[in-house]
């Protein structure tokens, strides 16, 4: 009797566990494959814009034997199907080739300026996850009102305004106007020679080593843009967090609340909410995500030397290997984010775990 209650144990486990195997799998076979579509269209796109990258390394006085040498040295005589797998294969194995504008290699120029675009978009999505979800949550218990219709305004105006336009506008009002805060850059020049990162996160580094100057002086350089980030993500967040509320505040369960006499703040907060905020952490996640590649305009106006600005920078000066590099990467890491919130919304809702 006992075998077969194992047995039948056994059975049930295995069943719990396929469904969850077999949806990571495609989520994986989908990574690989949205990866390798991105590379092979970048690549191809880098290769037939009218820039040629044997100049951009020569310059335009070369001697022509000089150039032939190099285009060969590269590859670049070989038909485009096998530059792009030699480029494969060395992407594969950690090599984005050497940056001509640093002279780097491109991977180590990533590793440096990425910790400032993390920095940026993480500050950019705790302002918008923290404003945006009381937001939403005001719009939907009060729909139809005049609250509503402003949040619905807020978040209408975040999708429609260009942000290099704000960025602008920010720029002259809080900084040239009132000077409330620091002007374009990451940190005051002062500091540059007498503070010494160990991450590549300014901001954990000065509070880990108790530089509150520096703390104080990052902050003002970083709350500007940061708080456009925000505003863009909260104009997101607010949208949804008002969708998924809306929709659970009409499900059967907040009927039969209200009918025990629960009050309506803890039946907003600890019931609706609760249940929304599943759904919640992909859209934050998508929106993280979303900050991480889509701060290119962000870091050029306010000259944040982050991988938006590196990989602008590298364009103008026609360093593909650099802007195919610092690309297969955002993309690799919106990939990443996709995959971990889906596994965590997999792991906050049951009903998704026998799909």
């Amino acid at each position: 009797m006992a075998l077969t209650d194992t047995s039948a144990v056994t059975r049930r486990n295995k069943r719990r566990v396929h469904p969850v195997a077999s949806a990571l799998l495609r989520f994986l076979v989908m990574a690989v494959t949205t990866l390798f579509g991105l590379l092979a269209v970048t690549f191809f796109i880098g290769r037939v814009i009218p820039i040629d990258p044997v100049l951009a390394i020569v310059g335009d006085r070369a001697p022509q034997h000089v150039v032939e040498r190099i285009r060969l040295e590269l590859g670049l005589d070989l038909p485009l199907y096998q530059q792009f797998w030699i480029y494969l294969k060395q992407v594969l194995s950690g090599d984005f080739g050497t940056s001509v504008l640093t002279t780097n290699p491109v991977l180590t120029d990533i590793l440096r300026v990425f910790p400032a675009t993390i920095e940026l978009a993480t500050i950019g999505t705790i302002i918008g996850a923290v404003l945006g979800i009381p937001l939403g949550v005001l719009a939907a218990v009060k729909r139809g009102s005049i609250a509503d219709q402003v949040v619905r305004v807020i978040g209408l105006v975040g999708y429609s305004v260009p942000i290099f336009w704000l960025g602008l506008l920010a720029l002259v009002l809080f900084y040239a106007k009132l000077g409330w805060v620091a002007y374009p850059g990451r940190m005051d020049i002062v500091y540059e020679y007498t503070f010494t990162p160990n991450s590549g996160f300014y901001l954990v580094d000065a509070i880990l080593q108790r530089e509150w100057a520096v703390v104080w002086d990052l902050f003002r350089h970083i709350i500007l843009p940061g708080s456009l980030l925000g505003y863009f993500s909260l104009a997101y967040i607010s949208r949804m967090t008002r969708s998924f509320m809306l929709n659970e505040l009409a499900q059967e369960y907040i009927v039969a609340a209200r009918a025990k006499g629960l009050s309506e703040t803890r039946i907003i907060w600890f019931h609706a909410l609760r249940n929304a905020a599943v759904p919640l952490v992909t859209v934050i996640a998508l929106s993280y995500a979303g900050l991480l590649e889509g701060s290119v305009l962000t870091e050029t106006i306010f000259s944040w030397p982050g991988l938006g600005l590196y990989i602008t920078n590298s364009l103008q000066n026609a360093d593909m290997n650099a802007v195919l590099g610092g690309t297969v990467v955002i993309g690799a890491v919106f990939v990443a984010i996709n995959l971990l919130s889906d596994l965590l919304y997999r792991t906050l809702d049951p009903r998704t775990r026998s799909r």
